[in-house]
């Protein structure tokens, strides 16, 4: 499972199934960090045996970016690609699920992607 935009790590640990352990990438980790003061105390509330930091495939950059221009063709005015696009890329590529409060953007770009929506 993918995680953004998780609205609190409480509901998160609720939403998850227990043999699933939950990833992020740059990206992601830097949406769930809001609610952190300190990267620390994020740290210690994603140790790693219950979040899976993933790297950035190339491939990832690419489907980010051929969503972000069907953004833009269909009215978008970002001139830069959002962060969600390389969010929902890296989850499609990687066959993860995606733990989102945004499901709407999510869909409209990503069809495919298996989206868990509280």
């Amino acid at each position: 499972m993918w995680l953004c935009c998780a609205p609190k790590l409480s509901a998160v640990r609720k939403l998850v199934n227990p043999s699933t352990i939950p990833a992020s990438s740059g990206s992601g980790f830097a949406e769930v960090s809001i609610g952190f003061d300190r990267v620390e105390d994020l740290e210690d509330a994603l140790p790693p045996d219950l979040h899976r930091r993933d790297p950035l495939p190339y491939e990832v950059a690419f489907l980010a970016e051929r969503s972000f221009l069907a953004y833009r063709r269909r009215g978008g005015r970002r001139a830069t690609p959002l962060p969600d696009f390389y969010i929902g890329a890296h989850a499609a590529v990687a066959g993860h699920q995606l733990l989102t409060r945004d499901a709407r953007r999510y869909r409209a770009y990503f069809p495919r992607l298996a989206l868990i929506a509280p």
